[in-house]
């Protein structure tokens, strides 16, 4: 099993590589067309393509940290460099749409020219390389919120790059620039709300809030329903990274089960209610299991 997770970093790895010589390719270029052509459109997409290489080495760098094997120092390995990585890339998209947006405002007011042709063409160019990039992680985009973010961040500006060609096309056939700037906002709009839901689902790992969709109390419910199980405390359920829930418990039980080997049938019992009701992997769900008298010794606040 570790063999199938370490050939999937591999694979991750590869892609993001790729994705962040795309996307470095582009960001020069589309630099260079902002600079030629005067066009905020093609300079905001150009700093969303900043963020987005700063993030994708973040990416590549969480991929590679995640293949390392756990220690006694890091018992979860570096599961959640992932997690890590991907709220960096949030607050780094966060700062580039509150900036888009101002200067949006400022050029809607206050339009400049822009040369049409040029931005046309580096619109195109951004729009290819986008389509690449998103092909390469198309299969991926799903495994974990790293690369979620990163796929996430590359279609994102697919749309840019595309809003970009219209606006384009709009100011070579009507001489409307004002069309800069209402792509330019366009984009910013597009970067923020999603970006808010990326940094929120983070947040949410690492402040290890319960993972989205379990229900504490229905776990204790059920965990109560086991035969044997008079009472449930410090019930603790929260996400190492994608696809790593971990769920434990304080369970008091009959004081006979100390006594007449029951405890192992009833450990098997409630990791199979875990794992049967909430989709919790049984290895990462742990129960201490407890006389009725123990609740003397517990800490004030954790019973």
């Amino acid at each position: 099993m570790a063999h199938d997770h370490g050939h999937d970093g591999a694979v991750h790895g590869r892609r993001l590589a790729l994705v962040l010589a795309i996307t470095g390719t582009v960001l020069v270029l589309e630099v260079v067309g902002a600079l030629l052509t005067g066009s905020l459109a093609l300079l905001a997409d150009a700093g969303h393509l900043l963020t987005d290489s700063a993030g994708l080495v973040l990416a590549l760098l969480a991929v590679r940290l995640g293949q390392r094997p756990a220690d006694d120092r890091r018992t979860w390995g570096y599961s959640r460099a992932e997690t890590l990585a991907a709220a960096g890339q949030a607050v780094l998209l966060l700062a580039v749409g509150g900036y888009v947006l101002v200067e949006g405002v400022r050029r809607l007011l206050e339009p400049t020219s822009v040369a049409s042709t040029g931005m046309l063409v580096f619109g195109v160019v951004g729009l290819v390389g986008n389509a690449a990039s998103l092909a390469v992680l198309s299969g991926s985009r799903s495994a974990n919120l790293n690369l979620r973010a990163a796929f996430l961040e590359v279609l994102l500006d697919a749309v840019g790059s595309l809003a970009v060609v219209v606006a384009a096309v709009v100011i070579a056939v009507t001489g409307w620039t004002r069309a800069d700037a209402v792509v330019s906002l366009l984009i910013g709009v597009l970067i923020l709300p999603r970006t808010i839901a990326l940094l929120r689902d983070a947040t949410r790992v690492l402040l290890e809030t319960t993972p989205a969709g379990l229900d504490l109390a229905d776990v204790r419910r059920h965990i109560l329903e086991v035969p044997h199980v008079q009472e449930v405390h410090d019930l603790h359920a929260s996400q190492i990274a994608t696809g790593l829930p971990v769920l434990s418990a304080h369970v008091v039980v009959d004081d006979a089960c100390f006594y007449d080997g029951h405890l192992p049938r009833l450990l098997d019992d409630l990791q199979h209610c875990v794992a049967e009701h909430f989709d919790l992997s049984v290895a990462h769900s742990t129960f201490q299991f407890e006389q009725a008298a123990h609740v003397s010794h517990e800490a004030p606040g954790h019973r």
